[in-house]
């Protein structure tokens, strides 16, 4: 064959592989699993960002207590155990977001700090006031009366914040753990001769009125002293996780409105129905004494709209989250 004539067939030959190609390409098209992929990534993306924002929220709404930091600070034991019998120094401190110890606090009730100590199954409540070192280390004489798992709450506000926070942490104390049912609901509690009787009931996703009523001998006492600015201080725990709730005290001494007892009235906030334990310090006769009752929430508010949620035992209702009350000092928070 000519060379003219191989070199036309070549190029004939080049055209038509090139055509076909050309017309798979036309048939296959672009490819379409980029695009798809890439939604479908941006999708995710977006769901994650999502969650991440529905989890913040979550637990902005947390009650107090649960969590060991939150906003960037964290409550440290510089301790690592509890002293069962005689008292011994437990040390702890705040870290802020720097991952430097908290130096400066905003007083809140009289103290700038203020701890609870309580075993896991409620029992042996404390609320201790520690000292604080230039470098920023609480510290507190500290014996418990038994072994087990305690839950030590610090409830502050840092001078750098608008709002306090209360930090828990688990510490134990070493020995044999022999935990006690949770004592029963009842309406009285008797603690050195007073007894005090409770008003009022926990509905959930209100702010409820408790009225604590404060008697010695059958008679009721009407010359409380001021303690950390009031009447009383409660602490509301939830059984269960031992969730710190917002308990606000109604009227301070020397408001010209408030007496100085028998009544001590608070308005708590609770966010789930079950069991919750309420300690209440009072002081009279220049001693500390607190009175504890186990109380039961009973159904959410008939006026809430939502639709019935079942509750884990200890678990958050998701539905519900405790809402600022109005009452009592802002500054200061149990939840």
């Amino acid at each position: 064959m000519k060379t003219p004539v191989k070199l036309t067939l070549y190029v004939l030959g080049l055209l038509t592989v090139f055509g076909a190609a050309a017309g798979v390409g036309s048939v296959v098209g672009p490819s379409q699993a980029a695009p798809p992929a890439h939604r479908e990534t941006h999708a995710a993306d977006s769901a994650g960002a999502h969650g991440d924002a529905q989890a913040d929220s979550a637990a902005a709404h947390l009650p107090g207590g649960l969590q060991v930091t939150q906003d960037g600070y964290r409550l440290t034991p510089v301790t690592a155990t509890l002293a069962v019998g005689d008292a011994q120094p437990f040390a702890f401190r705040v870290l802020g977001p720097d991952g430097n110890p908290v130096t400066d606090y905003t007083t809140s009730h009289d103290k700038d700090l203020h701890l609870i100590v309580v075993r896991r199954d409620l029992s042996g409540y404390q609320h201790l006031h520690p000292t604080l070192q230039a470098d920023g280390t609480w510290s507190v004489p500290l014996a418990v009366t038994a072994p087990g798992q305690y839950r030590v709450f610090a409830d502050f506000q840092p001078a750098a914040r608008k709002e306090g926070l209360t930090l828990g942490v688990d510490v134990p104390a070493p020995g044999d753990y022999q935990p006690l049912a949770l004592p029963a609901p009842a309406r009285t509690a008797e603690v050195d001769g007073y007894t005090v009787t409770l008003t009022g009931d926990l509905v959930p996703g209100s702010s409820s009125k408790l009225t604590l009523s404060v008697s010695k001998l059958g008679t009721p006492v009407t010359d409380l002293e001021p303690y950390l600015g009031a009447y009383g201080h409660l602490v509301a725990l939830r059984d269960g996780d031992l969730a710190y709730l917002h308990v606000h005290p109604e009227g301070v001494p020397g408001d010209g409105r408030t007496p100085a007892g028998p009544d001590v009235t608070f308005y708590a906030e609770v966010p789930s129905v079950g069991a919750y334990r309420l300690y209440l310090d009072f002081q009279h006769g220049g001693t500390v004494r607190t009175a504890a009752f186990t109380v039961t929430a009973g159904p959410r508010s008939t006026a809430s709209t939502a639709a019935p949620t079942e509750v884990a035992p200890g678990g958050a209702d998701p539905t519900v989250s405790p809402s600022p009350s109005g009452h009592g000092d802002p500054g200061h928070t149990h939840g």
